[in-house]
């Protein structure tokens, strides 16, 4: 994989400085200039802000897998303290087991009409004590966020609080969430793009 560029949406959707993605990227700065400052604050801060740099990772990878964006995954993995690649093979398990097709709930339906429930995922048993409970909370959070946006209610905010997690790590851990989810999108746009 490439050295990471100043900016991780272009080299995570593979755009080389002068090229015709490049062009179109420079349109809209403020966009592009946002975007880099949002990963930044979010991981390469100095405050944690109640997430720590692993659990921020480990979630990066995992909304990443759920997206089935392996380069984004492996670029997330990195940042994970995972030297003998258990972690990582977790992951990829509880990716396998929470994979769907999404959204579900309320906000992916027109008012008035039937939506189905979908799946409601929760971390395999024999993962929990390796990831632990503030984790395993966090990765059954972020599968609500994505595939169930507009179902998050008092009572999985609840779940959180009970795992341990304070409320300025709550609101970091769902800025986190929303952020891969407009990154990850952002990047298969370009993409697209690129072989238009």
């Amino acid at each position: 994989m490439r050295a990471v560029a100043s900016d991780v949406i272009d080299h995570l959707a593979g755009i080389d400085p002068g090229s015709r993605l490049d062009g179109i990227r420079g349109r809209a700065p403020q966009i592009r200039g946002d975007a880099q400052q949002r990963h930044r604050a979010l991981f390469q801060c100095d405050d944690e802000a109640g997430v720590t740099r692993q659990e921020r990772h480990v979630v990066a990878a995992f909304v990443a897998g759920l997206h089935r964006e392996p380069s984004i995954v492996q670029f997330y993995g990195r940042g994970m303290a995972d030297p003998d690649g258990r972690l990582a093979r977790l992951l990829s398990e509880e990716v396998f087991c929470g994979a769907a097709r999404g959204p579900y709930g309320r906000s992916a339906v027109p008012p008035g009409a039937k939506g189905g429930e979908g799946m409601r995922y929760r971390v395999l048993d024999a993962h929990r004590p390796v990831l632990g409970r503030r984790l395993a909370a966090a990765l059954e959070h972020a599968h609500l966020l994505v595939f169930h946006p507009g179902d998050a209610g008092r009572a999985d905010l609840r779940a959180l609080e009970d795992a341990g997690w304070p409320p300025e790590g709550i609101v970091t851990l769902s800025q986190l969430v929303a952020f891969l989810v407009f990154q990850i999108r952002a990047v298969a746009g370009l993409r697209v793009l690129d072989v238009a």
